[in-house]
Formats: C-alpha cells, structure tokens, sequence
C-alpha cells in the first residue's frame, strides 16, 4: 500500500497532465507522478520548508475526468480544488495562496484547513471532564479552532499515496500529544483525502486516544464557485437542510439555545441567495456581519446524507456537502479584506467565499444540552464529509 511507482522522464508528465484538459492558469513543473492508473493520478511536489525547517509537499489527485485538487502536508491544506462550469471547463474554486509563507501569516484565516483539536470556540478557553478542568491555550480567552498551534499549523504526515481501484486516495496522520493546547491525552488522528470519478472529494476523520479528551475535527475550505476571487458569493444560492440554529452572544460563543430558523434569515431549507437577508435587521446577524453560525442538522440519525447545496447561476456550478455530523458551520467570509492576497495576484474581498464546516456544535463541551464531542479510550472517532461537484 505504501509502495509508489516512480516515473522519472518529465517529458511523459507533462504530456499526459497536458491531455488531462487541465486547470487554471496551469504551469509546467517538475512534478514526481507517484501512480497512474488510466487517467486517475497522484503526483507530489516540493513546496518549500516550516519556520522548523520541515519539509512540506504537495500532493495532486486527478481523477478520469480531469478534476484536480491539490493538499499540502503543512495543514493537511487544499491549495487548490477545480470543479466543472456548464460550458466544461475547470477552474480552481478554492481560496489559498500562492506562496507557503502565506500561510504562515497572521491574515491567513484557515484557508482549506484541517481543524483540531477542537474545531469552532471553546468558551474562556476551559472545560471539564470527569470534575478535573482543563485551561486551553490561549489561556483566559476563547479558543478557536485548536489553539495557538492546531492541527492547521504542522506538518502531517502521508502514511499513503495511491490510486485503489481508479481512486486517487491520500492518507495523512497526525499525533498531538498529551497536553498539546491544553487538551488532555495523545490523539492520533489520520484523516483520508478520496478523489473519485464522479467529482466528489470524500474526507474521512478518524482519531484514537489513551486517556479521555475532547475532538471535533473539521475542513475549512473557502469555496467561491465562480472561480473568481474578486468577486463576492452573495449571488450565490445556498440550502441548508436544518430547522434551527445556535444563537451567539459574545465572543461568538452559543447560548445554549436551538433557536428555529423558520421566519429568519437563517432559514436556508429552500435555496436562496446569500445576498438576501445577509444584512437584514436581525440581532444575530449584527453580531456577526453576516453569517457565521453553527446550523442544527435534520436527520442526525442517517449517517452520511445531503445537509447543504450551493449553486452559481452564471458559471453553473453545482456543490452538494453530505455529512454524518450534527452541525454545519455556515461562514460568509465576513473579515476578508484586500489585506488577503490572492492566488494569482490581486487581493481577496468581503464575502468573498463560503465554508461549509461540518462539525460537532461549538463549545460543546461546556454545553450539556449539545452532542457530546468526548472520546475515551478504546473509542474511535469516526465521521465523514464529502464535497460533490456538478454543473447545471
């Protein structure tokens, strides 16, 4: 499984990336293809070292119909996802950068991320488990998304890169050690990348602990399905399939409530556009410029199912999320500015993306009324999301 077949003369990668119908302003490169299966692929290149002096590397799966994303080890990150328009042609849909030093930076906001430990808020930065509190990092504030240093911040690393049965699959792991952030017990968490034939990318978190703790992992791609990042997603039409939500007070932390969606701006169980109520006079929405909530999934029973939509009229493109999480974060970019340089230059926009962050509730953890995100020993941590791509 962790045998890669090497092919070495550049001549015959460039012309079979060529016939592939490729991407977005794609370049040459001196790309390794590891495997090649009829069309599917999974090539790797260097790109560029940690503040640590880690090597980090990028992995590129290409399916038969010539849909393209890339990860990189530092984060587990997509840098690069293209989906179909209706006239077939294939674009990057994702926000990231051009550059490793970019993500490094402190206006970097999780673009195309793995989450963890704790995806979302932790209110005051505490929780309990079994009477013993437990103080994250940063130490008296809320945390966010994991810590100073989350999963979002390392190197992971790649345990396999192969094509099984015409799919291209990549499996990364991930230790976070006893204490790391605060938490309690060494996680082990491998998360697998799958790229199948019917432009889906499927992302399978697992995760094993010796002494009980708390996780909720999570992607954080910026998707804008026009493919470009110039423009805002407010004509973008989104379903979610939920009945209620979790209302914030300060700090973005949940009050606890399950407050229904039904005659608010947060009703999405029919397609409308973002654009509509975003500004409309709403408490919540003051609170967070816009949207920036956890949705209360119908359905939480039947395992991997269709929880969101996302449609551009002009290009056609087409995304459906399915999950076997609870909660769906529903964010609009709210704080992007032109301070976010873009791929390809230029700079990035207010509203200019969508995240879909399937997830377990924030703060859950403190919040006993919510799906419990514990882990004990012996337990596994088993949950999945996939991003299907079309065009109508």
């Amino acid at each position: 499984m962790n045998q890669f077949k090497l092919i070495t003369n550049s001549f015959l990668i460039f012309s079979f990336v060529f016939t592939l119908g490729a991407c977005k302003d794609q370049k040459k490169n001196t790309n390794e293809v590891i495997e090649k299966k009829e069309m599917s692929t999974i090539e790797k290149k260097g790109f560029g070292v940690t503040k640590n002096d880690e090597k980090v590397e990028i992995y590129i799966l290409t399916n038969d119909n010539g849909m393209r994303v890339e990860i990189m080890t530092y984060g587990g990150i997509i840098t690069s996802l293209t989906a179909l328009d209706k006239n077939g042609t294939y674009e990057d849909i994702v926000l990231g950068f051009d550059s490793l030093e970019n993500y490094f930076e402190s206006y970097n906001p999780y673009f195309g991320a793995l989450i963890g430990r704790y995806g979302n808020r932790i209110a005051n930065g505490k929780f309990s488990l079994d009477n013993k509190e437990y103080t994250l990092t940063p130490i008296g504030k809320t945390q966010l998304h994991g810590g100073t240093i989350g999963f979002d911040k390392v190197v992971w690393t790649v345990l396999s890169a192969e094509v099984v049965d015409g799919i291209a699959t990549l499996k990364l792991k991930y230790l976070s050690k006893d204490g790391e952030e605060g938490y309690p017990g060494n996680l082990e968490s491998i998360v697998t990348y799958t790229l199948d034939n019917e432009d889906a990318i499927t992302i399978h978190y697992e995760a094993t602990t010796d002494k009980k703790t708390v996780v909720n992992l999570t992607q954080h791609s910026y998707f804008n399905l026009s493919g470009d990042y110039s423009q805002n997603i407010l004509d973008h039409e989104v379903m979610i399939d939920a009945d209620a939500y979790t209302p914030v007070a300060g700090k973005f932390i949940p009050t606890g409530e399950l407050a229904p969606v039904e005659g608010t701006p947060f009703d999405f169980r029919i397609a409308k556009a973002v654009g509509k109520d975003i500004d409309a006079e709403h408490d919540q929405i003051k609170i967070s410029g816009g949207y920036d909530h956890n949705w209360v999934l119908n359905n939480q029973d039947k395992g991997n199912r269709l929880v969101a939509t996302a449609y551009h009229p002009t290009s056609g493109r087409f995304m459906e999320v399915f999950s076997t999480e609870p909660g769906v974060q529903f964010y609009t970019a709210n704080f992007l500015n032109k301070n976010t340089p873009a791929k390809g230059g230029g700079a990035h926009v207010k509203r200019g993306a969508l995240c879909f962050e399937t997830q377990h509730y924030p703060d859950s953890p403190n919040q006993s009324n919510f799906p419990s995100t514990t882990l004990d020993v012996g337990e596994k941590y088993d949950t999945t999301t996939t991003y299907k791509f079309s065009s109508k």
